[in-house]
């Protein structure tokens, strides 16, 4: 189970409204940039240059996304570590990968390496099948995992992903074993469902939902903490009796030693651009779970995060 803090409302954000009008202060003077860890074209990648778009009228100059994919999101998340810390370099974190890279091998960044600016999208675990699967919910898929060990597969983004992450604690929990088949993104796994090369897809519930809405893809559960209000009819792992709950957050970070009125000012701008009501319907059309965190309980959350993925990986580590 991934421990998370109690949810705030979206636009609850009483830590920063006293802070606003001394981030006012610092305003930029040059094109920021904005660093992604994953490929042009991913949901990271769609979700960043929509948030860009929205910094720049906040900010009042460009912010250009760079794509720095490779290694997991290692190499991005590098480089926007070893950055300067002026406010003019930010980036896209994602877990799990923002804490458990270091926890499975040496990397060049860790956590402490950054300044949060605020967490935007948390999305869900999901558990897919094919529309015309014979599989019709979740009791039946596990029935026939214990019935046949190791036998069905399901594709996710990767060892060590959210994903993957989710499906061993799944395991633990269930006694059923399934077939782990990796792939180097979500856009692979769903081609590969939709071939019928897998039977299975555990990817966030926002990767699906428009192939949902086609009627090619069916969801048979959620792995969020409450069930998506985008998903309604879909049961928590939680409502159906095993306490797993796993997803992918994306967030706003810099470079450690961010001044404070310059991480002030960023986090305002993060925070208006959530609030605003344009992009929320844009964030609505892309199916984005939006939950807005702000600088402090952002850290907290990341913190509590690695203590949990530390703790699983002394007793069952997932690398394979």
């Amino acid at each position: 189970m991934t421990r998370r803090l109690p949810r705030r409302a979206l636009l609850a954000t009483p830590a920063l409204l006293p802070l606003a009008a001394r981030a006012q202060d610092w305003r930029p003077d040059r094109p920021i940039t904005m660093v992604v860890a994953f490929a042009a074209g991913g949901g990271t990648d769609l979700a960043a240059r929509t948030i860009a778009r929205f910094m720049e009228r906040d900010l009042g100059v460009s912010v250009v996304v760079l794509n720095r994919p490779g290694a997991g999101g290692e190499i991005g998340f590098t480089e926007l570590a070893r950055a300067r810390p002026d406010g003019l370099t930010i980036g896209f974190i994602n877990t799990p990968h923002i804490v458990t890279l270091p926890i499975e091998r040496r990397t060049r960044f860790r956590l402490e390496d950054f300044s949060l600016i605020g967490n935007i999208v948390d999305d869900p675990g999901g558990i897919w099948v094919r529309a015309d699967s014979d599989v019709r919910d979740f009791a039946q898929l596990l029935a026939a995992a214990r019935a046949r060990p190791g036998t069905i597969g399901y594709g996710t983004t990767g060892v060590g992903s959210d994903d993957h992450l989710a499906m061993l604690a799944l395991e633990r929990k269930s006694g059923a074993s399934f077939l782990h088949v990796p792939f180097g993104g979500s856009a692979q796994v769903k081609q590969n469902l939709l071939s019928r090369a897998i039977p299975v897809a555990v990817m966030n519930v926002a990767e699906g939902v428009v192939e949902m809405r086609q009627g090619v893809l069916r969801p048979l559960a959620q792995m969020g903490a409450s069930r998506w209000p985008v998903l309604p009819e879909v049961p928590t792992l939680r409502e159906l009796g095993f306490d797993v709950v796993e997803g992918s957050m994306r967030g706003m970070a810099a470079p450690a030693g961010l001044p404070a009125p310059v991480l002030e000012r960023l986090a305002l701008s993060v925070r208006r651009t959530v609030e605003d009501p344009e992009f929320q319907a844009a964030a609505l059309q892309q199916s984005l779970p939006l939950r807005f965190l702000a600088p402090a309980d952002y850290l907290a959350e990341l913190q509590a995060l690695r203590a949990n993925y530390q703790s699983i990986w002394d007793q069952h580590p997932w690398r394979e």
